[in-house]
This record gives C-alpha cells, structure tokens and sequence, in this order.
C-alpha cells in the first residue's frame, strides 16, 4: 500500500530557529540527509520521529505536519484579519 503524501513545515520551523539540518538531525536523533527528504515531502517520517520534531520544535503535531497541504501566511494573516474585522 502506498503511503500518503505527508506536508510539513519542517524547513520553515528548522530556519525560524537558526538550525542547519545537521543541528535539527541530532537533536531528533536523525541523519541529516533524512532531514533534507522530509523537507521536500520525499520521506515520511516514522511516529516516533514526527513526535521528536514536536518536542524539539515545542509544538503540536498538527501545526508541523498535515495530510493536506498548509494555507501559506499570507492567506492565514488575511483570514485572522477579515475575522477581526466583523
């Protein structure tokens, strides 16, 4: 059976915190080039390492990875703004 694609914002979060892809693989327990292949949606991650990532990342699972693609910022800032707005 073939898996699903699994989206995430594994490289947006790894930059946001000033981590290369070798600091993020030790700190999860990881190669650094199985960190590359999550990135770009080649690899999905085991259980037990998508929960590293929200440990080290100090997030829920839902907010670093998704079985649909993510709205981008823009469209999430705009959202929180029209709600404002009424």
């Amino acid at each position: 059976m073939k898996s699903r694609k699994l989206y995430n914002r594994v490289a947006l979060l790894r930059e946001e915190r000033g981590l290369t892809r070798k600091q993020l693989a030790d700190l999860v327990g990881a190669n650094y080039q199985t960190i590359g292949y999550i990135e770009r949606g080649e690899y999905n991650p085991s259980l037990d390492l998508a929960f590293k990532f929200c440990e080290v990342f100090g997030l829920p699972i839902e907010i670093i990875f998704s079985t649909s693609p993510f709205k981008s910022l823009s469209e999430v800032l705009l959202a929180a703004q029209d709600k404002k707005e009424t």
